[in-house]
Parts: structure tokens; sequence; C-alpha cells
């Protein structure tokens, strides 16, 4: 990965909060931070960092038990995985940063924006539903999900435990480019290095493990979210969607925990920094411009 001046990210590797989480970093300005969602790694945010640096420092993380990050044995609900990036962020002597993150990515920085308030001066909530608030309704085998593109059949089976880990092991390459491929509008921008990189990562001891845990938190996660729903976020928020997949239903789920919410829709699918990178950052440079 690298910055505007085709210089590589700077990485390192930080214990927090128990664990520990491998990150990049680069860039000047006001600080950033990228969360990424599942099955992908911190590389998911190649093309849109160089396009932040210029005016920001962006710190990548791997989220817990992803990518290069330790694979713990628990710790996979959004409320901890939010505080190992709070923890990180302090490591690295951010007071304050926006948070942008996808897919379950926003989730946990939603997390991060309710649990620690003082620190989070925006939220950019990209291609996520948020457990607790009907995320759980699109597992549902009904004519609406299906017709949609919006029946997750995956989120019951991977819940189960053990059969899983039994099928998918040896075939992490078919499970990652299926899901990768079929969630986009544009299949293509799943470019062979992301497949590689995604491969190898969830390929490690512990990679599927820990892909799976954050899955099976999701009932605790809901809990969580509706908890910290009760005092809606003040910070900014704007909520990205893809019209091929979560689409206008992005805001739609944000304005349930926040109050000031801008939505976006783009034509996309669910992998918006890969699919339209430039065009995303369009709209996110303006909205962090405005609310440091």
């Amino acid at each position: 990965m690298y910055d505007h001046d085709g210089a590589p990210l700077r990485t390192g590797r930080a214990a927090v909060n128990g664990t520990s989480l491998h990150y990049r970093t680069a860039g000047s300005g006001p600080a950033v931070v990228l969360l990424h969602g599942v099955p992908k790694t911190g590389y998911h945010w190649r093309h849109l960092v160089p396009r932040l640096t210029p005016r920001h420092t962006v710190v990548v993380p791997d989220l817990r038990g992803l990518g290069d990050s330790a694979h713990p044995a628990d710790g996979y609900d959004c409320a901890t995985m939010s505080d190992d990036i709070a923890e990180l962020m302090a490591r690295l002597g951010h007071e304050t940063y926006a948070v942008i993150g996808e897919d379950w990515g926003a989730v946990v920085g939603y997390q991060l924006a309710a649990r620690h308030r003082d620190h989070a001066t925006a939220l950019v909530f990209a291609e996520a539903l948020l457990p607790g608030f009907g995320f759980e309704g699109h597992t549902a085998l009904t004519s609406e999900n299906v017709s949609g593109g919006m029946h997750l059949w995956h989120l019951g089976f991977y819940f189960q435990p053990d059969v899983p880990e039994m099928l998918i092991a040896g075939h992490e390459r078919e499970l990652i480019t299926y899901m990768i491929k079929n969630e986009r509008s544009h299949p293509d921008t799943a470019t062979p290095d992301a497949i590689e990189e995604y491969v190898r990562c969830y390929s490690m001891p512990g990679g599927i493990r820990a892909m799976l845990a954050v899955y099976r938190a999701m009932l605790t996660d809901a809990e969580q979210n509706r908890r910290a729903a009760r005092k809606k976020l003040d910070i900014p928020v704007l909520a990205l969607g893809g019209s091929a997949f979560i689409g206008e239903r992005n805001a739609e789920q944000a304005r349930f925990v926040a109050h000031d919410v801008t939505g976006h829709v783009f034509e996309a699918g669910h992998d918006l920094a890969e699919e339209v990178p430039e065009e995303m950052a369009d709209v996110v440079l303006p909205f962090l411009a405005a609310h440091r």
C-alpha cells in the first residue's frame, strides 16, 4: 500500500487490549482510522489511502483476528474490537480522529464512536447493517430478500459450530473469491492481488476461526448496539451505500443511532473503496474537511 507520493505505508504492531494489532500509517494532518470488513483486511483501503494522505494522517489497522493481527481466542464482539482501536489510536498519539468503517468495520466504527465519544470527531458508515436494528431480518428466506439480493444465507451457516470450519478448510480461496465477487456490481475490481492477500490472511492458522467468531458474536453485538443507541451519536455521520447492495438502507440504519446523518448512494455493490474509490473520495474528503 502506498501514499500519494508513492511511498510505502509505515507498518507496525501494537499490544493493545489483550491482543496484538498489525497496522499501517501514513500522511499528515488530522487523523483518520480506516476499519475494514469481512472477508477483507486493511488492504481493502489501498485505493482510498493515497487520496487521503495529502490532507490526513491515516491509520489502517487489521482488526482483531484478521489480516496480520493476532488471532486471540475471544473478544470478537464489536465493543471489544472498538476498544482495541481506541487503545491503538491512543498508543499512536492521536487524541481525536475521524472514523471510516465499512461492513463489519462500520459496526466496530459505530461502537468506537459510541464508547469513546470524546475522541471520535466524525463517522463514515459504509455499506453496513447494524445488528439489533434489522440486520437479523436479512437472514430470512423470503422472496423479498432473495429477489433483492439481500438474503444473507451465510450468517446462519457461520453460526453453526464446527461444521463451517470443516467445510471451509482447504477451500478458503473458493469461499473468499465467491463472497468478494458476488457482492459487487463490478466484480473485476476484485483484482488478483487483493484476492491473494485476503486468501493468504484467512488461510493462516486461526484465520477462518476468527472470521467466524466475528459473525458468532452478532447477538452480543445486537445487545451492545441497542444499549449504545439509547444515547444517539452527536457527531456527524456520513452513511454510504451501494445501489446494488445495502443502498439507502445504510442511512436508515445510521439514523437509528445518530442525530446528524447524511446519506449518499453510489452506483456500486458492497465494496465501495475497491469498486468506486475516486467517487468515494470525492464525497468523503469534503465531509472530513467540514468536521475536523
